[in-house]
């Protein structure tokens, strides 16, 4: 019959395959490992370990995660931070990860998703052109404030009544 196998070596089979497939967070990494039973010391000296030797790092991975997630979806540095907190990025490490999104990036990240949004309703009244950007790039983490904003100012750029009178989110300015 085949022996027990070292809990040691399950747990680095663990995380070298959870690594190959994509980055992951420690706290991820634990997960895993507390799926499969691997007890909790094990799992922290491997960790231990996979860091000591850059395998693991959440900073890099928190990094990684800002730029990818605002560069490629157009995510809020609001959004971006949730799916860091639900990944086990703490903080800390989130909040420094996040400063390489600034409010200007953000807004001009927020402004062409608007104008994609406005192009791709072009064939619809404004209110529900509004409508629809205020929901997309609410999903994707931005203020209503500055969704409104942003789009009213496009809808004006190309000419359209950004503020109708039944308008059911007036300008607050």
């Amino acid at each position: 019959m085949d022996a027990e196998p070292d809990p040691e070596s399950v747990a680095r089979a663990i995380a070298l395959r959870q690594l190959t497939s994509a980055p992951r967070s420690r706290s991820q990494l634990e997960e895993a490992m507390a799926r499969r039973d691997v007890p909790e010391d094990v799992a922290a000296r491997v960790l231990d370990r996979f860091t000591e030797v850059g395998l693991v790092d959440d900073a890099e991975y928190a990094r990684m995660l800002v730029r990818t997630r605002h560069a490629e979806r157009g995510l809020s540095r609001r959004a971006i931070a949730v799916e860091l907190r639900r990944r086990g990025i703490d903080e800390e490490t989130a909040t420094a990860a996040l400063e390489q999104v600034d409010a200007d990036d953000e807004t001009q990240a927020a402004r062409a998703l608007v104008r994609r949004k406005l192009r791709a309703t072009a064939s619809l009244d404004t209110e529900t052109r509004l409508r629809r950007v205020v929901g997309t790039l609410g999903r994707k983490g931005y203020a209503p404030s500055l969704v409104l904003r942003l789009a009213r100012e496009e809808l004006a750029a190309e000419g359209a009544d950004p503020a109708p009178d039944d308008d059911p989110w007036p300008a607050t300015e």
